[in-house]
């Protein structure tokens, strides 16, 4: 069996008074990878659930004609905010407070939505709404990107992905939990969201990619 080392989400930087998740130090370089070979030119990307604000600081910095528009609860804004300030980017936009579950979004149209490590730590009643709230939000022909762990006929792909299902039940939230690839699939084709790409990551980790149709 894997050994799993599960840490708190995030951590303070001994060298900085920055928040910094090391799960997000492990795994931006390989998304930052596909998005620049699947992102159109000077994109608008919402990311859902920006966590630190890492993901934005790095890819906003290593893609300048992609405008990163962050997203999250209110009581993670003035991380994402710190790291905006370090970043000093205007394709780095200030964050909004999203909370997925909400009819309204406070965000127009977008070109593509990326969330990662999201999925698997709430509910499906949670998801659902996420998908709805892309569905609204993304233009036609719009992509999604989204990164984590998933589950492919209802198993897990590795003893470490089985270790952090549990640890989210318990821990987090007895709704949370790993989700099946199939039952995304499902659920984001009643948004009119079609799925093109299964893409496999570091850490038994899965990009997938959605894209919009009429």
């Amino acid at each position: 069996m894997n050994r799993v080392n599960i840490l708190p989400e995030f951590q303070i930087a001994q060298d900085s008074e920055l928040p910094v998740s090391e799960a997000c130090l492990r795994n931006q370089q390989p998304i930052c990878d596909v998005l620049t070979q699947e992102l159109p030119k000077h994109s608008v990307v919402l990311e859902i659930g920006s966590g630190t604000g890492q993901h934005a600081a790095f890819i906003s910095e290593r893609m300048p004609d992609i405008t990163w528009q962050p997203s999250e609860m209110a009581a993670r804004i003035a991380s994402i905010n710190a790291w905006r300030l370090r970043a000093g980017r205007d394709n780095f936009l200030p964050p909004l407070v999203l909370d997925v579950s909400q009819d309204l979004w406070p965000v127009k149209q977008v070109d593509a939505v990326f969330s990662a490590n999201v999925v698997h730590y709430v509910g499906w009643p949670k998801v659902r709404s996420m998908m709805s709230g892309i569905g609204r939000v993304l233009r036609i022909a719009g992509l999604v990107f989204l990164y984590g762990p998933f589950n492919y006929g209802g198993k897990f792909t590795s003893d470490g992905n089985k270790a952090l299902d549990a640890w989210l039940k318990a821990d987090i939230d007895p709704e949370a939990g790993i989700k099946d690839f199939e039952q995304i699939v499902l659920a984001a084709r009643k948004e009119k969201l079609r799925l093109i790409k299964d893409i496999a990551m570091p850490a038994n980790n899965r990009l997938l990619v959605l894209k919009k149709y009429m």
